[in-house]
């Protein structure tokens, strides 16, 4: 009982978890130990954030993302590759344009990121089939198994994208030594796999084993789905794991809550302990591997959004946003998960066909930045946090620290230190950590230089990083009660930028030989020194700022700014040099005695610079900028905001009938015949039916039209179409040219329903003697993931039975004769530019209508809104022309409606291409996305630009096109150059036959 008395009551008690003991694994210049990764022998925090350059169709706009990463204060970025991206049809590749993912790994290297690397062959990520490609579908063997065809075919994918990794990893050669070409330190193999039997493990060691021949060096992993314990190393001797050939165990988790379907953040639940301080076991997290370091490959910065919902991102980024994010990822590194990726840092788009069931085309996630670019709230959080690590190496490799004294029972305290260097971190939240009161407490605790006791305050919802005992250039830093965001030396003296929440008190503590001169130069605060130990304490409160400047006491000049939260994420480091103003510091780069800073500002700014002196001249983003010496030391000047850009109208649109399939006079002689070829499809048909899945066809992706020719007996009375359609798919039906009827999957469900029975009385006509035509379009909106290495990405799509009978008859007991066509070309794509995901199978993508150099001057003139609607497709198409001003950088969007609403009354859907890109689908009555960014490069900021609308519609009386504008959703001065993705602009251009 006394040794348990002697713990005080509201200190965390660590757990055993890892092997201090474990050895140094090196992979040439990677290296590690159950405490952290290492770096040419430096411990490292890999503090990461998750892009996906397929969800972003603008090379360009990479590096905009890398570089608002790394100033987001990551230093490092998690890439996802899309196997079905690049491949069209078996041993059919493409790494360029768009595509081009080695120019997206040399970006990272030019940014100063490390990369990690997750190239599948399954990676899940909400996309289409997990991002398997199409013709996979259509492989009888399973997948995630050691099947030998589908390991075949995944070595087809692996030899061609590992070869890419391998030239961009920090290692260059085969031992793992040599200069560095790239920023790659980890990969990973497969994720999520939750089934372990036996062909997993032997289709795990093949996938390590291939890395390996392919010249992977850097440590290898799999991502755990939850905390499973699953795919450990083989040194693990935890009870109740599933070992694997891995170097390294990595798991994933999105704690934190939901917001509400009103769209209103909850409480959520409290931080897990999935480290030092967790249950420990198989399931408790890092606790499953303990010679490795923590990893978490993926831990929830938002979350996906459904067809149907409300519309949840905006509230996803408050929800796991600012305060969560320092409670929840500051919780996760004083656990001692020092390998930590969130996952999204930018979500982007899922342009064309590129979304699973379970989402629909913006996957802005609710991800620090946002779909648009724009710095959400929450990346500034992040700054702040990724700043602290930075300026504090002795973060990484910490361990368990003695306990603290915490005078509230409302209030814990994590403490660790690093075994090397005794420096401490001491994570502040509330018990537990979502708990909402607000106490004012005292927090006593052995530190480096001695016992002190913290005064300090928790209000609300919150945590605070704090750090004691550490050395910053040449000041020792004691304790402080603000937390530390910056620390740099610039002309041998040192900066220091702390803060706090606004009003509170604050109370900093440097160590000192000798009573150092305080000069106040902005601001209230006050000093003491303690003679006998040599401690300086200034208190202040976090208001606005305060400046203050030290010399002497044996230790060179310091200068510290001290702020409230608000001022503090005004500021941005880079280097030696601190800036206080814009938006976003992309680069501060000194060359012979010239400073030239780049960055963005929404308006004009104030600047404040501290750097060199040997900057005698300043630039910025190119243009000189006049500063003046201020009284704290700095240079102050004005920066240029952005104009107010002017877009045009959307008027003159051209209209034209798009489904002329309907009509029974088509000529379909071309089309491929339905027949009873296999499928490997796990949607059972009736026995000694036709196979009419549009996979077994090469048709993978958007719509599918059938034409079905039958004789005209007194049975035709009723037609059951059975169908999958993915996320709110849905088919439309004519017979003789007449529309019988739609029929739409249900949607507003986060796990949605893909397949359904479609029933429909058709017209007496069917009954008459002769030859009778069925019309059939099918829109599949995504094949299934398969998360659970079930085969569910081969759930039948497209039409999977076709039933016509009378009532009380039977069925299937007319025979129909079944032609199909989707998209043109099949898996031997009409326009390989764009890309397997750009097109589907409407007349007008066949055609090429979707193109911006189609000639459309022989349709007619439309105005919008539409006044009425026509049963199929009927497609819009119209020109404008851009004038953003020289030097910004926008995000335009095309919006739909009423955008204040997540959905309208008029029932339609919309597939829209501009400059012939499939930047999305909008579903009127589903929603809840009506506004699509258009991200520069897809549109021309400085010319013209096409936009061609496929609208498909019941033809029901308001079932028509709403009102379509541009609106412009990011505008600053500033951004990185962005040239236009070169594709094909005429039907001529396109390969093939045209339908």
């Amino acid at each position: 009982m006394a040794s348990v008395l002697a713990i005080p009551a509201h200190a965390q008690v660590a757990r055993p978890t890892e092997n201090l003991s474990a050895p140094v694994k090196t992979f040439g210049r990677v290296s590690y130990d159950a405490r952290s990764l290492m770096i040419d022998g430096k411990r490292q925090v890999i503090w990461s954030a998750e892009l996906h350059p397929f969800r972003l169709p603008s090379p360009d706009l990479w590096r905009d993302i890398l570089q608002k990463l790394k100033a987001s204060g990551f230093n490092t970025v998690a890439i996802y590759f899309d196997w079905g991206y690049h491949s069209p049809k078996q041993g059919v590749y493409d790494f360029t344009g768009v595509r081009d993912v080695e120019r997206a790994l040399q970006m990272a290297q030019d940014e100063g990121l490390y990369v990690i690397t997750r190239a599948g062959p399954y990676v899940n990520a909400e996309l289409s089939r997990g991002g398997f490609p199409g013709w996979l579908v259509n492989q009888r063997g399973r997948a995630r198994t050691d099947d030998p065809a589908y390991m075949a075919a995944a070595d087809e994918w692996l030899t061609k994208i590992d070869a890419i990794i391998a030239r961009h990893q920090i290692n260059t050669d085969a031992k793992g030594k040599g200069p560095s070409n790239g920023g790659v330190i980890l990969h990973q193999i497969e994720n999520e796999l939750s089934v372990t039997t036996p062909a997993q493990r032997r289709y795990m060691d093949h996938l390590y084993a291939k890395a390996r021949a392919d010249g992977i060096t850097v440590p290898i992993f799999h991502n755990d789905q939850g905390r499973n314990g699953y795919w450990v190393p083989e040194s693990s001797k935890v009870e109740n794991v599933v070992k694997g050939p891995n170097d390294l165990y990595a798991f994933d988790g999105y704690p934190g809550g939901t917001c509400t379907v009103e769209g209103k953040p909850t409480r959520g639940s409290a931080a897990p302990d999935w480290g030092f301080y967790g249950p420990g076991g198989a399931k408790g997290g890092a606790s499953a591997s303990p010679d490795t370091p923590a990893f978490l490959a993926e831990f929830g910065g938002g979350w996906f959004d459904y067809w149907g919902s409300n519309g949840g991102y905006e509230c996803n980024a408050v929800q796991r946003g600012k305060r969560f994010q320092r409670v929840f990822y500051g919780t996760n590194l004083a656990n001692g998960i020092d390998i930590h990726s969130v996952y999204m840092g930018y979500g982007g788009t899922s342009w064309g066909w590129q979304p699973g069931p379970v989402v629909f085309t913006s996957y802005d996630y609710g991800s620090a930045i946002s779909e648009e670019r724009g710095i959400r709230q929450k990346a500034q959080e992040m700054k702040q946090l990724g700043g602290l690590i930075a300026a504090v190496p002795d973060l990484a490799g910490m361990v368990p620290a003695a306990p603290v004294q915490v005078s509230s029972p409302n209030v814990q305290v994590y403490h660790n230190r690093n075994p090397e260097s005794d420096a401490r971190f001491l994570m502040v939240t509330h018990k537990p950590s979502n708990g909402r009161t607000d106490d004012s407490f005292t927090v006593a605790a052995n530190l480096p230089d001695g016992r002190y006791t913290l005064p300090m305050r928790l209000n609300g919802f919150d945590a605070k990083w704090l750090v004691a005992g550490v050395t910053l250039g040449g000041q020792r830093l004691v304790y402080s009660t603000s937390e530390l965001q910056a620390a740099l030396t610039i002309d041998g003296g040192d900066l220091m930028l702390l803060y706090g929440r606004a009003g509170e008190p604050g109370e900093t503590v440097l160590r000192y030989t000798s009573a150092p001169k305080v000069t106040v130069l902005e601001g209230t605060v006050t000093s003491a020194f303690d003679t006998a130990k040599g401690d300086l304490k200034l208190d202040y409160a976090h208001r606005g700022r305060a400046v203050v400047r030290i010399e002497g006491g044996g230790r060179p000049t310091a200068t510290l700014i001290l702020a409230d939260e608000d001022e503090a994420v005004r500021y941005w480091h880079d280097g030696s040099t601190l800036v206080r103003g814009p938006v976003l510091l992309r680069h501060a780069t000194a060359t012979s005695g010239a400073l030239a800073l780049t960055g963005d500002t929404d308006a004009q700014t104030p600047i404040e610079i501290w750097a060199p002196a040997s900057a005698r001249s300043v630039r910025w983003n190119g243009t000189p900028l006049a500063l003046a010496t201020s009284a704290v030391g700095s240079r102050t000047g004005t920066l240029p905001g952005p104009s107010a850009i002017v877009l045009p109208a959307l008027t003159d649109w051209r209209m034209a009938k798009g489904s002329p399939e309907a009509d029974p006079a088509f000529d379909n002689s071309r089309w491929q015949t339905v027949d009873t070829r296999g499928s490997a499809s796990i949607t059972a048909k009736p026995d000694g039916q036709p196979n009419l899945t549009m996979d077994s066809y090469g048709f993978h992706d958007g719509d599918v039209w059938y034409r079905g020719r039958f004789t005209g007996t007194p049975d035709a009375k009723s037609i059951a179409l059975f169908y999958g359609g993915g996320g709110a798919g849905m088919l439309q039906v004519w017979l003789d040219g007449k529309f019988v009827g739609q029929h739409e999957l249900p949607v507003g469900l986060p796990r949605p329903i893909t397949t359904a029975l479609a029933n429909f009385a058709l017209p007496a006509g069917a009954q008459a003697a002769g030859e009778h035509v069925l019309s059939v379009i099918v829109r599949n909106n995504g094949h299934n993931w398969d998360l659970d290495a079930d085969d569910f990405h081969k759930e039948a799509r497209g039409l999977i039975s076709v039933s016509i009978a009378a009532p009380g008859g039977r069925s299937f007991g007319v025979p129909i004769a079944w032609k199909i066509q989707g998209k043109q070309g099949g898996e031997d794509l009409a326009d390989p530019v764009r890309g397997p995901a750009n097109n589907g199978g409407q007349y007008g993508e066949r055609a090429g209508w979707y193109l911006p150099g189609f000639d459309d001057r022989r349709w007619s003139a439309a105005t919008l809104p539409a006044a009425t609607a026509t049963a199929g497709t009927t497609w819009y198409r119209t020109r404008f022309d851009l004038a953003v001003p020289k030097g910004q950088d926008a995000t335009i969007g095309l919006a739909f409606g009423d955008t204040a609403s997540p959905r309208s009354v008029a029932q339609y859907r919309v597939s829209m291409f501009v400059n012939g890109w499939n930047m999305g689908q909008f579903i009127a009555h589903v929603g809840p996305q009506r506004v699509f960014p258009i991200p520069e490069g897809i549109l021309n900021h400085g010319g013209t630009n096409q936009v061609s609308l496929a609208v498909m519609s019941d033809g029901a009386p308001g079932d028509a096109l709403e009102a379509v504008k541009l609106v412009t959703l990011h505008n600053v001065s500033g951004g990185v150059p962005v040239t236009m993705v070169a594709a094909p602009t005429l039907p001529s251009e396109l390969k093939g036959a045209r339908p």
